[in-house]
């Protein structure tokens, strides 16, 4: 009889050993199928379900919700260890944690928590669907409608490079009531997969995190209870901005996660790899890049949970948070290079994993906002503007 594996109420505050339980979760589950949904741009259901199972999907959930009740470090050592085998399969459980869950705890009605909470927790994926066409770093600049229709609102508009659209049953949806009022019109509203006038449109073929989905969402009028408004109409911005404040921790944790991958694979290469007669660990050369990745991984985790114990702590987090997610991105693509100049040609191949580190480092400098728009804010916090 297969062994259950504990879950994660199983460790309480235990940060240690939660790493590990979660590390070996990667290990033995995730690992063997890696390359097959890369291969196949498709994350495993099955893999999901697992997911769920280990308390990974509802992390920070309160216990009554069916959640571990545990705090915002917790979700990033999930997500770091996560992405230290995967970054898909990180991504997919840190919007599910640092976004979507943080979203609802945050500015959801009770009715709200009490009718999708539950279902987050157990079974269903999130997503968050803020960026279109038009409105990538200007955020604001959306297009999509969200026309009052007595009881209901009606949503058009088209969604873009939307994390686990292919997955998820719920979706936060960000919409302006009002274009007058400009980003003051802007509203979220909770979506479920099913409802009348909203399709999940293509999946796009990425450079790397191939088995995550990013969707375009297609909204024709889709009818949506006044009751689903996620915090107050016209405060969408609020939601907007605070959360992707803390969801820009967790991609510094899967940045760290995919560099640690890559760090580890290329220590135990270079001492079984042989030139000229011994190890080429034994060159001083290999020693000096080995020495900057360790001290570079080391930097960018120091950052990441001190913004992301700062977070926890109630205080101010924002510009440790930019600056987190700027050092790790930058950081992590580097290490994933350096691990491949130690493999040489093998690591420009797929028989070995650095190359598939380097793909799925490139995205932390782009998504949840832009390595420039973390400058802007970093710069804009020390000059008080």
């Amino acid at each position: 009889m297969e062994k259950k594996r504990p879950a994660l109420t199983t460790f309480s505050d235990d940060e240690n050993a939660f790493r590990d339980a979660v590390r070996s979760f990667a290990e033995s589950e995730i690992k063997p199928i890696r390359n097959k949904m890369d291969d196949e741009s498709k994350m495993d259901r099955t893999l999901v379900k697992k997911l769920f199972e280990m308390g990974l999907m509802g992390i920070e959930s309160p216990e009554k919700y069916g959640g571990a009740a545990s705090t915002f470090t917790m979700a990033c050592i999930a997500v770091e260890e996560l992405a230290r085998v995967d970054g898909s399969v990180s991504v997919l459980c840190d919007v599910q944690n640092t976004l979507v869950t943080n979203a609802f705890l945050k500015w959801g009605s009770e009715s709200i928590k009490d009718k999708y909470m539950p279902q987050l927790a157990a079974q269903k994926v999130g997503a968050y669907a803020l960026s279109e066409s038009g409105s990538g770093s200007d955020a604001f600049a959306l297009k999509t409608r969200a026309q009052d229709a007595g009881d209901f609102y009606e949503i058009t508009g088209n969604k873009l490079w939307i994390t686990n659209g292919n997955e998820a049953d719920i979706f936060i949806v960000f919409a302006n009531i009002d274009p007058t009022k400009g980003y003051k019109g802007i509203t979220a509203f909770v979506i479920e997969r099913g409802m009348s006038g909203f399709t999940v449109g293509k999946k796009e073929d990425k450079l790397g995190i191939r088995a995550s989905s990013t969707c375009e969402l297609l909204f024709e009028k889709c009818k949506v209870p006044k009751s689903n408004v996620l915090g107050e109409v016209g405060k969408g911005y609020k939601v907007a901005i605070e959360t992707l404040n803390e969801g820009r921790i967790g991609i510094g944790a899967q940045m760290i996660g995919i560099a640690q991958g890559a760090y580890e694979a290329a220590l135990g290469y270079i001492k079984t790899r042989e030139q000229f007669g011994k190890s080429i660990a034994q060159f001083q050369g290999v020693q000096f890049q080995l020495s900057q990745m360790r001290i570079q991984l080391e930097a960018a985790k120091l950052m990441v949970y001190n913004s992301a114990r700062l977070k926890d702590s109630g205080l101010d987090f924002i510009k440790e948070a930019a600056m987190a997610k700027y050092y790790a991105s930058i950081c992590s693509e580097k290490i994933c290079s350096m691990a491949i100049d130690m493999f040489g040609g093998n690591g420009f191949t797929k028989e070995y994993p650095v190359e598939k580190f380097y793909r799925d480092a490139k995205i932390g400098q782009i998504y949840e906002g832009t390595s420039n728009m973390q400058l802007q804010t970093i710069a804009k916090m020390e000059l008080g503007i």
